[in-house]
């Protein structure tokens, strides 16, 4: 009998992470890399295991991710999204807990875009008077 597996798409910025998740003993691959090469930061590890620790279920499941786009703090925001749902289709019970959390929200922030006569989208160029 073959094993069953949850697809899941998480999205933040311009981010994009699909998250496969199966059986296993917690073995985390991101872009066929362990995480902890792909995501040498600790704070974006933390963020991409809270929904595993929240739930409980760390250590039982395997979980294979592609992600592309944006930077890095973005990906890893994505692939909490995407985490976060795939355990929902795995079990519709963690559900309450998550959105309580808001791990299910899909972040909106984007970047602002630059305006015509600005430095940036809000920055002015020096003021000279004479």
């Amino acid at each position: 009998m073959a094993e069953i597996k949850y697809n899941a798409t998480g999205r933040r910025k311009n981010a994009v992470a699909r998250v496969v998740m199966g059986p296993g003993s917690g073995i985390i691959t991101v872009n066929k890399r362990s995480l902890d090469d792909y995501f040498q930061r600790e704070t974006l590890r933390m963020i991409i295991k809270q929904p595993i620790e929240l739930v409980g279920v760390s250590g039982k499941h395997d979980i294979s991710i592609k992600v592309a786009g944006g930077g890095m703090t973005g990906q890893a925001g994505a692939v909490r999204h995407g985490i976060s749902r795939a355990l929902i289709k795995m079990d519709a019970d963690m559900r309450g807990k998550l959105k309580k959390e808001g791990f299910l929200t899909r972040d909106p922030r984007e970047k602002e875009r630059k305006k015509y006569g600005l430095a940036g989208a809000r920055k002015r160029f020096q003021f000279s008077k004479r």
